[in-house]
């Protein structure tokens, strides 16, 4: 994968990434549901410094202005509305519910994400499969919810999707990065931006999926039903901001045996 410019204090220069032919700073992507009200899902959207946010069309209001709307907080000229497919269990399902969203809002870079049981909340990949193609025909830009299955996200990748997003345990469960060695093997052969989604709990799991070489991670739960919100998401902007330096300044080798800090020639 193509390395972004990175911004550091010696050089000065800026370190974004770009997804469907626009340009981001922040790594972070973020949901907006589960918050207590749309009040608190703006402040925690700010602490995180997020510049792309996605919106479960059939549970968020974004339409109906007799109803608190989000729109209303959250400012669609300010951050990219990231329209998904939370909740669909069919990729029938998921199409119509994107179809739907490009009409109310225009959006058509959107998160396809088609759930095979409601225990796991794991991908259908057939499915997903399925409703990415018809998808990427009818011209939507889609970044892709999908299994750590190496093989299938390359094939989503081939298909045309902008974007893989394994996740990283099961969604909302807070398990952490359950399979990095697969999430570094979908990283190594993409060429589109790899992102960790579902199975963040707290901002050292954040820094993880940077160090691995994501492009990117997204979270909802972890921010959402922490006990302090807002500043769980001032933590994870910076845990996703550390891991990527970490990643780009390459660690040491672990090695078999202690190796003294200070060289040992010369003493007297």
């Amino acid at each position: 994968m193509a390395e972004a410019a990175v911004k550091t204090e010696e050089t000065g220069a800026r370190d974004s990434w770009s997804i469907a032919g626009e340009t981001y700073s922040s790594r972070l992507i973020v949901g907006t549901g589960k918050y207590k009200d749309f009040e608190e899902t703006a402040r925690a959207i700010e602490a995180s410094g997020a510049e792309i946010v996605t919106v479960a069309v059939r549970r968020v209001n974004v339409t109906n202005p007799n109803e608190p709307m989000l729109v209303d907080y959250v400012d669609p000229k300010k951050y990219t509305y990231l329209p998904n497919t939370a909740g669909c269990f069919t990729g029938d399902e998921a199409v119509r519910t994107l179809r739907l969203a490009r009409e109310a809002g225009g959006w058509d870079l959107v998160k396809l994400e088609v759930l095979g049981d409601r225990k796991t909340l794991y991908p259908d990949m057939i499915e997903t499969l399925n409703a990415a193609e018809l998808l990427i025909k009818e011209g939507f830009k889609v970044m892709v919810y999908c299994s750590d299955d190496v093989l299938l996200a390359k094939r989503l990748e081939e298909m045309g999707c902008v974007a893989i997003m394994p996740l990283g345990a099961p969604i909302g469960s807070g398990l952490g990065i359950q399979t990095p060695i697969n999430i570094r093997l979908i990283i190594e052969q993409s060429n589109v931006p790899v992102l960790v989604d579902a199975g963040v709990g707290t901002a050292s799991d954040a820094a993880v999926a940077m160090e691995l070489g994501c492009d990117g991670v997204l979270m909802n739960t972890a921010i959402a039903e922490a006990k302090e919100p807002i500043l769980m998401a001032e933590a994870m902007k910076k845990a996703v901001e550390a891991g990527r330096l970490a990643y780009l300044a390459g660690r040491m080798p672990r090695k078999r045996y202690a190796d003294p800090s200070s060289p040992v020639a010369g003493l007297i």
